[in-house]
Formats: structure tokens, C-alpha cells, sequence
């Protein structure tokens, strides 16, 4: 790929990333290589509010642009919503960037990297929601790679040159005081997932729990509670739930312990990854060439069906290919890679 002709080095970039968990852990390896050879260039993010806490104190990065991207969805709060959209803009403008980033492709993110105003507006020429009209120079990133890779592809035609996948983390405690009162060993499940269509049955999680020899810690937000309670319920006193007792942070010294990861589709997931921890990842309709967990240490576990991955705006309701998926299948394939790690002596864990 042939670099763009930017200015050598860029003083100052924003990345435009806001959302979600694991778009913005696949971020990582991007500004990791941009600041690898641009070391002397002051990075800006903007972040979504409430996942902006994953990135405080990030040595790499120089400033967080924050905004209530949910606030922003509710019309009553119009009015405030403008002022703050007003104030972002104000603020982007002043600091005059090199080149402008838009990682998400969306609408939303295509303003703001308008209204930023960088020389240079670079964004996917597949982006969506047509975000493409705001960018000065459209890069191919391709649909049919994983989202690490195609981020990259804009790094590369920054003139960044690529070696290895490196996931620079902002500080975290490895020891919070949740920590002090989990088992020695565990697995850590993740259970739920932002789309309903991309979830395996809570029930299954549990009875995949009372089957393992160690017992599973079970993570998500305050909203997934219910969800997490019903693994609970199913695993014959072998499950504990931490959904929504943890931070965003807590999550990685608890993730980083674990044995492995057993997990739908979700922003965790890609945190286990990230750290290193073998993932068991349940694919339905979504297409883990794009958001799998990346790396070889990984298994995902899907049925092959002519429907399946769905590309569909509303997916179906029967989920056929989450529910085709059972609880002998998962065991089985965390026994045939756990003989793997045993005759290979492989590390587990953080």
C-alpha cells in the first residue's frame, strides 16, 4: 500500500473510537503501532462516557475526549446534548490535528471527525451511514478481515510500519480487593451479549459449569444480572456471579487469572484475549473472522449453517444456530484443547 503523503511526522492525531468494549480493545494494536513510529506525535481519543474508564491514565494517549453518547440517544435531553455536541466541536477545532481518525465508520463518528477538522480525515471506504462523504481520503480496509487487521490497514497507509500485535493497556491494580475473596483457580464465563440473537442460552452456561473440574466466575454489567443469576442456578453450586459487582478495570486481573474463557461475542472476550487467556468463544449469527478472538490460542465454537454468519438488519428470531449448539459439543472441545495444553505443557493464564 502506498502511504499518504502526511505531514513527516504528524504533531498531533485523534483517534475516533467511542464505543464499544471490544472495538475499542481491538483499537489497541493501532496505537500501539502509530505511536511506535510516530513517538514524538500527542494523541487525543474520543471515547464514550462510562468506557472512558478503560482508557484513563493510558500513557499513550494525551487527552480523552468524553461525551454521553447514550444521553445523546434520548430526545428530552436534546437540548443539553446540543450544547455539549457545540462545546466537543469547539474543543476539537482548537487543537488543530494533523490527521483525524475515524476507527468506527459510523454516522456519529464521521461528524465528529468532520467537525475536528484535521487535515487530513482518513476513514474505511466501506464505512457506513454514509460517514464516508466526511473524510478527505478513504482507505480499503475490507470486510472480510478481522477488525485488528483492517484498523491496521489505516495505520499502515499512515506510512506506519507493522511487526507484531501488541495491546498496550492503561494502568489497572492486579490485585483489587474483589480478588481476595475468589478461588485459586477458575474459568471465567461471560454469558451475555449486547444482542439478544448472539446470546447461548443462560441455562446451557450453567449446566457447562456444574461439568467443569474448577468453578466459574460469572462477569457482566448490573444489567445482566438476571442472566448471570440464572447460570447460577444451573451450576450446582459451582458458579459465583460478579455481574455488576466489578469496574470495567476489576475486570482484567479477574480475566487475567482465569484458567480460560468461556464466552458469546462479547467486549470481554476480547479483553481474555488481549491478556493472553484461551477463549471458548460461541459464535452464532455473528462472523468471528471479524470479531472472533484473535490469535491462535482461541477456539470458536459455531454451527455451519447456509444462514449463518447474518448480515440480515433484524436478525431471525429462532436463533437456530446458537441453539443448535449444546452443552456436550463445548465441553468437548475445552477437553480435547485442556489434553493439548497438558501433552504441550503450555502457560495458562495471566
Amino acid at each position: 500500500m502506498k502511504p499518504l503523503p502526511l505531514p513527516k511526522p504528524p504533531a498531533k492525531i485523534l483517534i475516533i473510537k467511542p464505543s464499544a468494549l471490544g472495538d475499542i480493545v481491538h483499537s489497541l494494536p493501532f496505537l500501539d503501532t502509530v505511536k511506535r513510529n510516530y513517538p514524538d506525535a500527542t494523541i487525543h481519543w474520543v471515547v464514550a462516557r462510562g468506557l472512558h474508564t478503560f482508557l484513563e491514565g493510558h500513557p499513550l494517549i494525551d487527552r480523552l475526549w468524553i461525551f454521553d453518547k447514550e444521553k445523546w440517544k434520548r430526545a428530552g435531553n436534546l437540548g443539553q446534548s446540543i450544547k455539549e455536541l457545540a462545546a466537543l466541536i469547539t474543543g476539537l477545532r482548537r487543537e488543530r490535528f494533523d490527521v483525524s481518525i475515524d476507527l468506527s465508520g459510523l454516522l456519529r463518528s464521521g461528524l465528529i471527525t468532520m467537525a475536528a477538522n484535521a487535515r487530513y480525515k482518513l476513514g474505511f471506504k466501506e464505512a457506513d451511514e454514509g460517514s464516508t462523504l466526511f473524510y478527505s481520503h478513504r482507505i480499503h480496509g475490507s470486510m472480510e478481515i478481522h477488525a485488528i487487521d483492517r484498523y491496521l490497514k489505516i495505520a499502515e497507509a499512515m506510512g506506519c510500519r507493522l511487526d507484531a500485535i501488541r495491546y498496550p493497556l492503561a494502568p489497572f491494580d492486579p490485585a483489587p480487593a474483589i480478588c481476595a475473596a475468589l478461588p485459586k483457580e477458575y474459568v471465567v464465563m461471560t454469558p451475555s451479549a449486547g444482542k439478544e440473537a448472539n446470546r447461548w442460552p443462560a441455562a446451557r452456561f450453567g449446566q457447562l459449569a456444574a461439568r467443569l473440574d474448577v468453578p466459574s466466575l460469572i462477569i457482566g454489567g448490573k444489567s445482566d444480572q438476571p442472566v448471570a443469576e440464572e447460570v447460577v442456578r444451573h451450576a450446582d453450586g459451582k458458579a459465583i456471579s460478579l455481574a455488576g459487582k466489578t469496574s470495567i478495570k476489576e475486570l482484567l486481573p479477574i480475566i487475567g487469572k482465569a484458567r480460560y474463557f468461556v464466552t458469546n461475542d462479547t467486549g470481554p472476550m476480547h479483553i481474555a484475549a488481549a491478556l493472553g487467556v484461551p477463549v471458548f468463544a460461541i459464535f452464532g449469527p455473528a462472523n468471528p473472522i471479524r470479531t472472533g478472538p484473535y490469535g491462535a490460542n482461541h477456539t470458536v465454537i459455531r454451527e455451519d449453517l447456509p444462514c449463518s454468519p447474518c448480515y440480515a438488519w433484524k436478525p431471525c428470531t429462532h436463533w437456530q444456530c446458537m441453539e443448535a449448539i449444546t452443552v456436550e459439543r463445548v465441553l468437548a472441545a475445552i477437553r480435547e484443547k485442556e489434553l493439548d495444553w497438558r501433552e504441550n505443557r503450555a502457560p495458562k493464564g495471566f
